[in-house]
């Protein structure tokens, strides 16, 4: 493949011969399938053999997460079962959960070390410095296999095998549909993700936004304090540690705390909080782009502008709520760091935030980091010829539209 792509085929997707034929098998499977809660929480129960979801409350969520699902347009046979397994793997993932804790109730009342948590939207540095961190010893970090499935089934016990399988199978397919996908977000089986996938077991978060175009969701979302989601996380992650143990605490990473830096600090005290930061106006056609391109996943065609202008308003309104937000962080526990000063001396960078969490950056962590350095150089795969004109973007307006945010942080 070439060195730099343009993407051509956003709005109208064009795929091999043999995708094509796996789309039309998806679309035979999606025969019958319903964006339908009823159908769901029967389905689930029938795969898991298991029948409590524990509290409800998620149910009026649920549906409205639904409804705004089925109001996507121009949705595409196998785009119906994409969405609805997604759906569908989150209420087996409750299941299994419910289940565990009541055969381990001790789980709740486990520690939880205050993690180090890395907040940045996509494209500023957030997903190297995760890996890169994640690469030693001193932390415990989510392999994505792990997202998708975090709780085996019983049967399964601790074979982690049958899930890794089964996630390697989709990201497989995803290479194939989407093969510049790894120059914009490299993913495989076992690569760190983040738990914004484990928040979406209690169906609320942003989540849902960059898997189809949702605005009746968002602003269900936006509308809706977050904290007892928040604090189902830190259950789920208490659950994960008592399954699969790890480092002594917890590495976490999404682009989704910029907007909940009140919760994330009341739900995790003590935490450490690396905010990354980069141009704007590059992070958000770079974004939209991205968005644009995995929307032929479900849907054909794409409507990459409306794609376009949705995404600029969205990172506009979290960048002002970092504006806003900001100082609730202790300055002592919490550091802002440019793309460019990250780029420069990465290594340093990553030894500078494991000192401020406090843990010491061993000979073992230093060596595991540079390897994973060595092996990994940016842009191997390629990139991408992004551009704002794609998505009827235009860069001057977008400056202007985050002149708040750009002078607050010098970027």
């Amino acid at each position: 493949m070439p060195d730099v792509v343009r993407l051509t085929d956003l709005a109208v997707p064009q795929f091999s011969d043999d995708v094509n034929a796996i789309f039309d098998v998806m679309g035979t499977m999606a025969d019958g399938l319903r964006l339908d809660a009823d159908q769901l929480h029967a389905l689930a129960s029938e795969q898991t053999g298991l029948s409590d979801f524990g509290a409800r409350d998620y149910s009026a969520r649920l549906e409205v997460l639904l409804a705004a699902l089925r109001e996507v347009d121009d949705l595409t046979p196998g785009g119906l079962l994409n969405l609805h397994s997604q759906v569908l793997q989150m209420l087996k993932n409750r299941l299994r959960l419910v289940d565990l804790l009541a055969r381990n109730p001790e789980i709740a009342a486990s520690e939880l070390v205050p993690p180090l948590v890395i907040a940045g939207l996509p494209r500023t540095g957030t997903t190297h410095l995760h890996n890169l961190l994640s690469a030693a010893p001193t932390y415990r970090s989510l392999p994505y296999w792990e997202s998708v499935e975090p709780f085996p089934a019983p049967e399964e016990g601790a074979d982690i095998e049958p899930r890794r399988e089964r996630t390697g199978q989709a990201t497989w397919f995803a290479d194939e549909a989407m093969p510049y996908f790894k120059r914009m977000h490299e993913m495989t089986t076992d690569h760190v993700h983040e738990e914004i996938q484990l928040l979406a077991n209690d169906f609320s978060t942003m989540f849902f936004e960059t898997i189809a175009e949702v605005p009746a969701w968002r602003d269900h979302y936006l509308a809706s304090d977050q904290t007892p989601h928040y604090a189902h996380l830190r259950l789920q992650l208490k659950a994960l540690q008592h399954l699969r143990g790890g480092g002594p605490r917890w590495l976490l990473k999404s682009p989704q705390h910029l907007e909940q830096l009140p919760v994330l600090n009341a739900v995790f005290p003590d935490a450490t909080v690396v905010i990354t930061h980069r141009d704007p106006v590059a992070v958000t056609v770079s974004m939209a782009t991205m968005v644009a391109y995995t929307a032929r996943m479900h849907r054909t065609p794409v409507p990459v502008e409306r794609i376009g202008a949705y995404w600029a308003d969205r990172i506009e309104l979290m960048l002002g709520s970092l504006v806003r937000d900001r100082d609730v962080l202790d300055p002592e526990r919490s550091v802002d760091i440019r793309f460019a000063d990250f780029m420069a001396d990465d290594l340093a960078t990553a030894r500078s935030v494991v000192e401020l969490s406090g843990e010491p950056v061993t000979a073992e962590a230093e060596a595991a980091m540079q390897a994973y350095l060595d092996g990994h150089q940016r842009d191997r795969h390629g990139r991408i010829d992004y551009r704002a004109e794609d998505l009827g973007l235009d860069e001057d307006d977008l400056r202007q539209r985050f002149s708040g945010y750009r002078a607050r942080f010098g970027v």
